[in-house]
C-alpha cells in the first residue's frame, strides 16, 4: 500500500510539472509570435487600453 501512495505522488508531481511546462511553452510561443508580428509591421510596440482611465500605453513584457 505505501508503494501505491508513493507512485501516486510521483505521477501527480510529474503531471503538475508537465502542465507547468506546457503553459510556459505556450506563453513563450505567443510572445514570439507577437514580436514577429511587430517586426513585420514595423511597430515599436503594442498599445493596450487601460480600462480605468481609458488611456492607451505600450504593453510591457510582463503582461
Amino acid at each position: 500500500m505505501p508503494q501505491l501512495l508513493v507512485m501516486a505522488a510521483i505521477f501527480g508531481g510529474g503531471y503538475m510539472l508537465y502542465r507547468k511546462f506546457i503553459a510556459d511553452a505556450e506563453k513563450t510561443t505567443e510572445r514570439g509570435e507577437q514580436r514577429r508580428a511587430e517586426q513585420k509591421n514595423g511597430a515599436i510596440g503594442t498599445l493596450v487600453k487601460d480600462p480605468d482611465t481609458g488611456v492607451y500605453s505600450v504593453r510591457k513584457d510582463q503582461e
